[in-house]
């Protein structure tokens, strides 16, 4: 079983996975099935959010693995994600405690803010998750929460034991500088889109001289957002077929999602790709296993045109859990799918 190198939290000391476990686009029984096989698979960093729609599932899974002695709970890092309209201080405890009751853990090791975008409030029974829309179809409602409330109250939670480190996703430096300047308990995680289209050299730098941790999210670019037909995704050429991923990959003898990942492993970031098959989980697990020269970082790292695919800006005036397929039937998915793009 193949162990994943780790990345050291503040201040815990904690040692963080460096390859995780993807779960968006994990659906249903497959879910459940994913994050088994991805435990037994060596696994240890599980990757999930609310709005993702598939937490129950996935806690399913990973029950199951601990019932079965595969792991235990204190060998796994469990991550979940603050909904957008849950932000206001009454709502954040009954988000965190619904995803915890989802997964069937009592805590869980990192807790970010998906996005430093306050949403107004949906109940859950109503519609959960609630995704972008507040009328379920096209109306984007904010709610002028300050994020200094949202924290305040999640910093109550990690005081009650429900989360162990912070963290921030999709967060621009300004703002996370900003927090930096009033947060109690300070983040230990930034989670951002990176990729080598989207290197995103400078908020990395900063993160870093700030003591957070980088977790890379959507690391093998437009692949996943080709799988929901984004015009733009179809329109960039895949970086599994780039010229200059693939001579490197074979100097290597690696694949060429090796090749991407290691490029961002040799950077210090974590990553947390999704997979599908037995073949994936081992290879993307095995990815930090052999290094790439100083010179092919460069040369991979000079792909970046700052493409970044998941943009809260192109976000698409249809229902939030729905995105039309190529053959026109109507597919399950969440909002990170459902762009329209320029």
């Amino acid at each position: 079983m193949s162990t994943s190198p780790t990345v050291t939290l503040k201040p815990t000391g904690a040692k963080l996975p460096q390859i995780g476990f993807g779960t968006w686009k994990h659906y249903g029984e497959k879910a459940t099935e994913a994050i088994y096989a991805g435990a037994k698979a060596g696994y240890r960093l599980f990757d999930g959010a609310a709005d993702y729609g598939n937490e129950k599932e996935c806690g399913e899974g990973l029950r199951r693995a601990i019932a079965d002695g595969i792991v235990t709970r204190d060998e796994v890092f469990v991550v979940s994600k603050l909904w957008n309209t849950f932000h206001r201080k009454e709502h954040v405890r009954e988000a965190v405690l619904r995803s915890l009751s989802d997964w069937g853990v009592s805590y869980f090791d990192v807790y970010y803010v998906h996005f430093p975008i306050s949403l107004a409030y949906v109940a859950p029974d109503v519609r959960y998750p609630p995704g972008w829309f507040f009328d379920g179809k096209s109306q984007v409602k904010h709610d002028p929460v300050p994020l200094r409330d949202t924290w305040e109250a999640l910093e109550q939670l990690v005081d009650e034991g429900y989360i162990k480190h912070l963290g921030v996703s999709n967060m621009a430096s300004a703002l996370l500088m900003d927090l930096l300047s009033y947060a109690r308990h300070r983040p230990s995680v930034l989670q951002i889109e990176i990729h080598p289209y989207n290197a995103q050299e400078r908020a990395v730098q900063y993160a870093h001289s700030q003591g957070l941790a980088v977790t890379a999210y959507s690391s093998f670019g437009p692949l996943g957002f080709r799988e929901l037909d984004s015009p733009k995704a179809l329109r960039t050429p895949a970086l599994f077929a780039h010229p200059t991923i693939t001579s490197i990959a074979l100097a290597h003898g690696r694949t060429p999602a090796q090749v991407v990942l290691r490029w961002a492993t040799q950077r210090g970031l974590a990553v947390i790709p999704k997979s599908n098959t037995e073949q994936q989980r081992q290879e993307n697990l095995q990815s930090a296993s052999f290094d790439l020269t100083q010179q092919e970082m460069e040369i991979i790292g000079g792909l970046n045109i700052g493409l970044r695919f998941n943009d809260p800006a192109d976000v698409s005036a249809r229902d939030p859990r729905t995105c039309r397929s190529s053959n026109d039937h109507w597919l399950v998915q969440d909002f990170e799918g459902c762009h329209i793009f320029s």
